[in-house]
């Protein structure tokens, strides 16, 4: 055991000049791949896209609507647009405009419960669509599903203790 052991921590590995493919090209490597032409994926990352871009536009719309709530909500408009940019770089489009959004809540906390209830619905919309697609497209929607369900929870957290407050 002991022999093994130091045969294993003698091992290093060497780096892959050879410019295979996935050395250089993919997660880790130097230059990302080329944006997927499957319609499958294309259309699962522009839903992505826009479905980002109207909850990004939300977001700007609650918080001048309710400023107390700004600096709440600014995490949630810097993961959107972070995810925008991602979905830009992978899908190798400009996202869609949005539609006409929804009129706000009236009041703070309905907005905020409105937020966390778009997270979730985002939420699962993107981890069904991950597990439709494969590689890259996967993985990318799952990030946003993640993301969005931590968002959905922490807004809910906010909103109960805006009731509670009050």
């Amino acid at each position: 055991m002991a022999a093994s052991a130091t045969l294993l921590t003698g091992c290093e590995d060497a780096k892959d000049k050879s410019g295979t493919p996935g050395v250089t090209e993919g997660p880790g490597g130097s230059t990302p791949p080329a944006p997927s032409t499957d319609p499958v994926i294309v259309a699962a990352l522009t839903a992505a896209a826009t479905q980002v871009e109207q909850l990004s536009l939300r977001y700007s719309a609650v918080s001048q609507a309710f400023p107390k709530l700004r600096t709440q909500l600014e995490i949630g408009v810097k993961i959107h647009a972070a995810q925008s940019a991602e979905l830009k770089k992978v899908g190798g489009f400009e996202p869609p405009q949005p539609g006409k959004l929804p009129a706000l809540p009236k009041d703070a906390t309905t907005a905020l419960a409105d937020l966390a209830g778009r997270e979730q619905k985002l939420s699962v919309s993107h981890a069904t669509a991950a597990a439709k697609v494969s590689g890259e497209a996967a993985r990318l929607l799952a990030m946003l599903a993640a993301a969005e369900s931590q968002l959905a929870a922490t807004l809910t957290v906010m909103g109960k203790k805006k009731v509670a407050s009050s």
